[in-house]
């Protein structure tokens, strides 16, 4: 079965491409030195859009190379538990 019909492949997609486009927006926004207001919308909308459509594609691309998570520089496993990566003590 390929890995492009396992939902668990997609939720780590859209969860890396909402980070991504979080990151991005932030960083476009702090980079222009100017006041929220004055940033143009429509392309800050623009650079965050590309941004998300390189992480998606980045997942894609990356199928192959690192087992069956959407991760290019380590090899992520879908079916791994998950364990804190932080510590609050």
């Amino acid at each position: 079965m390929s890995i492009l019909t396992e939902s668990k492949f997609w939720i780590a997609t859209l969860e890396r491409c909402v980070k991504t486009g979080a990151q991005t927006a932030v960083a476009f926004l702090t980079a222009d030195l100017s006041g929220i207001l004055e940033v143009d919308p429509i392309q800050a909308a623009s650079v965050v859009g590309l941004a998300v459509v390189v992480s998606a594609a980045t997942s894609l691309g990356s199928i192959p190379i690192s087992g069956d998570g959407p991760s290019a520089v380590r090899a992520e496993s879908l079916n791994a538990p998950r364990t804190q990566a932080h510590r609050a003590d």
